[in-house]
């Protein structure tokens, strides 16, 4: 007896493009102003391109000239690695510090949270001039201050010295948005860690140290991540403060890649200049994630599970 075959009809599938149409301004903007620009910027770096005239293949001739006939490229590349040690602790202990003040529970902690934040909002171009009047060597409020107490303040934005000094206290007026991320992390902190220290007998030197720091650690590593990258970015304070001197004291490499492009006309040289500090942004924010699981608890990750994953690495190995 014959058995009937039947054709199973094959249901095409239909997908549903209602999710991708929501984010598609996101995907066309990455597109064209994030990822068309580094693939491009990633091309012309191998050529010799003046902008007006035609570009011309030079192949690795720029990373060559870079690295080993340009002097000032080190130069440059050095005081950016002394702002940015600087920098980013500072900038993260200060923010640290504002959030866990405004986080008491006193009248009057919004108009401060205000106060801190607006010169977030504000522009480059408007602090770059209230930074000039307080630093100023003759009418500068920062040395009639220290007048006060019978100190000379030096000639800050004019002094080799303290230049680079001075761009690391401009640069740290403009935390508000880091206050605000470490003021959001402590709330989140439960109070029964709090209530369960104090019963053990814990004092506020032990409560910051084993609550919250460690409860603080996902927020600290998303914070040093994005001051490295905004130390080596340093370009608008420095160019309209001190515009890269005294004797280029402040000459960062943001500046030096900003008049290769559009002072000295070499497109292609610059956007060499710019991938050299895109990896080294990139290799420093490796660095910090692989260091982060030594210091980072995220919550519901338990110490037992830290171990169980070293000894399968160990057996892996």
């Amino acid at each position: 007896m014959d058995i009937p075959i039947t054709k199973k009809s094959k249901s095409k599938k239909k997908i549903d493009l209602t999710p991708y149409f929501f984010i598609s301004p996101w995907i066309i903007g990455f597109l064209l102003f994030t990822l068309g620009p580094l693939i491009f910027s990633l091309i012309i770096s191998f050529f010799n391109w003046p902008i007006i005239g035609n570009a011309e293949f030079v192949g690795f001739k720029n990373y060559t000239t870079m690295f080993t006939k340009d002097p000032q490229f080190w130069t440059s590349f050095g005081i950016t690695i002394k702002f940015a040690f600087l920098f980013v602790p500072l900038n993260i202990i200060s923010a640290l510090i504002l959030a866990i003040l405004l986080n008491q529970n006193v009248k009057g902690s919004g108009v401060f949270k205000t106060i801190f934040y607006l010169p977030s909002v504000i522009s480059g171009v408007a602090l770059a001039m209230i930074w000039s009047w307080v630093f100023s060597g003759e009418y500068g409020i920062l040395n009639y201050f220290l007048s006060l107490f019978h100190i000379e303040g030096p000639n800050w934005l004019l002094d080799s010295k303290w230049a680079i000094v001075s761009m690391v206290l401009a640069s740290l007026w403009g935390q508000g948005t880091m206050m605000l991320i470490f003021l959001t992390g402590l709330k989140n902190i439960p109070a029964e860690l709090y209530e369960a220290a104090e019963v053990d007998g814990a004092n506020a030197f032990h409560k910051f140290f084993k609550i919250t720091l460690p409860m603080l650690s996902p927020t600290i590593l998303f914070n040093i991540i994005t001051s490295i990258i905004n130390a080596f970015q340093q370009l608008t304070l420095a160019l309209l403060l001190t515009g890269g001197g005294p004797a280029g004291a402040t000459y960062f490499f943001a500046m030096y890649v900003y008049d290769n492009a559009f002072k000295y006309f070499k497109m292609g040289y610059s956007a060499a200049n710019a991938w050299f500090m895109f990896i080294i942004i990139l290799l420093l924010t490796l660095i910090v994630f692989k260091t982060s699981s030594k210091w980072v608890y995220y919550e519901g990750e338990s110490t037992v599970n830290k171990k169980v994953k070293k000894k399968k690495k160990l057996f892996q190995k």
